[in-house]
């Protein structure tokens, strides 16, 4: 959802942390089981229902990306591949907005690990308390 509310919430909030969020539909759909949800959510497949998944992703709203962003994403996540991370920061950086990019090589979608935890909170309040209005 924070993927999303980067493209359609211009000035309403001074920063947002996206933690192993969607950036692309399409190539969410063939990306580790997504097809099955993809498919019942879209109403079938990217090529099947393309004005949806066109609609509703997060990747055909870059040109209003202006939100300073903290993008979090493990590389094991077997809910959510780590390229969508890369690709959401990709385009940030690409459009000059302010972001940084924490990555842990040996998490999944949750940060379970006490040592990578403390990294987390230190980098998200860190972020939070810099981007303040």
């Amino acid at each position: 959802m924070i993927d999303w509310m980067l493209g359609h919430t211009e000035a309403r909030f001074p920063r947002l942390r996206l933690h192993a969020g969607v950036y692309d539909l399409p190539s969410m759909y063939g990306a580790k089981g997504g097809a099955m949800v993809s498919r019942w959510e879209f109403e079938g497949a990217p090529w099947e229902n393309p004005e949806l998944y066109d609609k509703l992703s997060p990747s055909r709203y870059v040109e209003k990306f202006k939100t300073p962003t903290l993008v979090v994403h493990g590389q094991t996540d077997f809910r959510v591949p780590v390229t969508q991370g890369m690709q959401l920061f990709t385009a940030v950086q690409e459009r000059g907005v302010p972001s940084e990019f924490l990555y842990f090589p040996d998490e999944g979608h949750w940060v379970l690990k006490p040592r990578n935890s403390v990294k987390w909170h230190e980098t998200v309040l860190g972020w939070l308390n810099r981007w303040r209005r």
